[in-house]
Parts: C-alpha cells; structure tokens; sequence
C-alpha cells in the first residue's frame, strides 16, 4: 500500500483502539517511523520509540531486585505505565534472537517479567525486508503469526503531499514532479541513494546552500543542478501571486512544473491562490491548472483558508468553467 493508505489504514486502527499487534514492512526511508508518529500526534494519544536492535534483553524486561526474601523486575522507565498511545517497537527483526524472544513475550501476552502494558496502548513493529539488504534476523513464526502485516512501497503523491506541508524546498519539489522516478532508487552499493527520507534532508542541504548529492547521491544531484538552472529562467512567481504579472506560460515541461510548483509552495493565502488560478485559467492548459488545484487546495485545508478561496473563485467570471469541474473540491 502507499504511506497515504498506510496512514489511513493505521488511522482506523488507533481511532478504534484495536489492540491487534501489528507489523509495518517496507524499504528504508519510505516514512514507515514518521507516519506511526503522525498517527499517535493526530489521534492526541501517547507515542513510546522503542529501537529493540539497541537494546539488551535486561533492557527491556528490567532489573530483578530483591525485596523480602523475593526477587521482583523493576520495568524500566520507557514503557508506559498509564494512560492509552502507541507503544511502537521499531527495527524488530534487526534485534538478535534473544532481544526477539524477549520482546515476544510483550508483543504476544502484552507483559513482560511483572510489567504489563496498560490497556489504552497499542503495539505496532516496523522493519525493513531482506531484500533491503538490511542487517535483519528471521522473524519467528509464533511470533508473526501474532501480527497483522502491512507492506508499504514509495509513492509520489504521498511524499508530495507530505512534503508540501511540511515545507520543503520549492525547487526540489518541482524538479521531483518533473522527475518522479527519482524519489526513490535503492541502490545497496552506494552511501547516498534517493528516498522519500533523503530528499527531505536535501531539502535542508538545499536551503542552506549546500551540495545535496551527500543526501541523495552524485546522479540525481547533477540531475537537479540542471534543473535549478533552468528554473532561474521561469517567470516572476511573485509578481504572478501577486496580480500585477501576466507573463506567458511556459513551453518547456520541465518549466511548467517548475512554474506550478513554485505557485503552490509561496502561496500564503487565498488572495494570492486567486491571482495564480486566474493567471493560469487564462494562460495554462487543463492539466496544469488541475495541478496547481489538487496541490493547493490539500494545503489550503491545512491551514483553514479553503473556504476564502471558494468565495473569492465563485465572484470571478473567468472561473466559471473552472468552478462547475472543481465545485465539490471546493465545497460549494
């Protein structure tokens, strides 16, 4: 499935506190880690990190302390004594056998040596798969038996929308919608390969000046130097948001995304939203303005402005035809 449907599905999961064990399978830097988070921030629920691969089994089951003549585990302090969230136990399989039989037991009976998981958490387990060529161990049967599995793969809408709201480099954004088969390449004998993970890092890089081929490698870098060439020669977004440009659209495919992905990353309001759809309208084929829509207005609901926007939109003439194709995305 893709991380939006992952999300989604996870969504559920925790809304309806289903205490199922459940296991997240998918290739490094695909967000498996970041959308669990996501989930337990968005639901207002506790969120507990476990890396099990870093942990000895006395970590996990505690320390036996003698206490009139018995010896009692002290649990330690990471696990959760109250309330309800997501106990997640990540890079499971990269743990040694010993470390998975241990957590085997939290996983199974939900109480390892004397502490028990509250009953208002959930457990989830996230790993990376064999042909990943990652540093992982054979899951015990017993022990997957017990979870649901759920596989995620990389995937362009996805990481776009995730990426815009969380502000990532226009420029990469734009290059990446021009060049969506670079958003991920694993590539086992090189430090630096593209990933939905990498490319947010190269946004940072970028942003700072940097090279960003120590993020994603030497050939999307170059790739990308390319591009941002080019992108100084697209017209004046600023001038466009703000009403006063009326330039042509470009020609060249690379520069319409880079023209329509610029438009979505600056916009900062609904009048601004309304100068580039009527910019567009006017000089930009059908499927550039839908770009533009299905971008912007993910984002617009974001921030609360959608409904500006749709007001501004149906007191424009020009947006007629616009309006009767987009009017339930709109909500009017």
């Amino acid at each position: 499935m893709t991380p939006e449907e992952l999300k989604e599905y996870l969504g559920q999961l925790a809304q309806r506190r289903l205490t199922l064990s459940t296991m997240i399978w998918g290739p490094p830097g695909v967000g498996k880690s970041s959308i669990v988070a996501q989930i337990a921030q968005e639901c207002s629920i506790g969120f507990v990190d476990v890396r099990l691969s870093q942990l000895a089994p006395t970590d996990l089951r505690g320390l036996p302390v003698a206490e009139d003549g018995v010896s009692r585990w002290y649990p330690p302090e990471f696990l959760p004594g109250e309330g309800e969230g997501i106990l997640f136990l990540d890079e499971i399989n990269m743990a040694p056998p010993a470390m998975q039989g241990v957590s085997q037991q939290l996983i199974l009976d939900r109480r390892v040596g004397s502490y028990r998981v509250p009953e208002g958490w959930l457990i989830w387990s996230a790993g990376n798969r064999k042909e990943d060529y990652a540093a992982v161990y054979n899951m015990p049967a017993p022990l997957g038996n017990r979870f649901i599995h759920l596989e995620v793969t990389p995937d362009f809408d996805s990481f776009k929308a995730y990426a815009l709201s969380r502000g990532i480099h226009e420029q990469l954004m734009a290059f990446l919608s021009y060049r969506p088969a670079l958003l991920f390449q694993f590539d086992p004998q090189q430090s630096a390969w593209p990933s939905p993970r990498s490319w947010m890092m190269a946004s940072e890089l970028h942003g700072a000046g940097l090279d960003i081929a120590p993020s994603v490698g030497l050939g999307p870098a170059t790739e990308f130097l390319s591009f941002v060439e080019l992108y100084q020669q697209i017209p004046d977004l600023k001038a466009i948001l703000s009403g006063v440009g009326k330039p042509d659209f470009p020609e060249e495919p690379s520069s319409c995304y880079a023209v329509v992905l610029g438009l979505t990353s600056r916009c900062r309001g609904a009048e601004q939203a309304h100068n580039a759809f009527g910019w567009l309208v006017e000089h930009a084929g059908a499927e550039w303005v839908q770009l533009f829509a299905s971008d912007l207005f993910r984002l617009l609901r974001q921030r609360g402005q959608m409904g500006s926007l749709a007001k501004l939109l149906s007191r424009d003439s020009r947006m007629k035809a616009f309006l009767q194709d987009y009017k339930e995305m709109l909500g009017l």
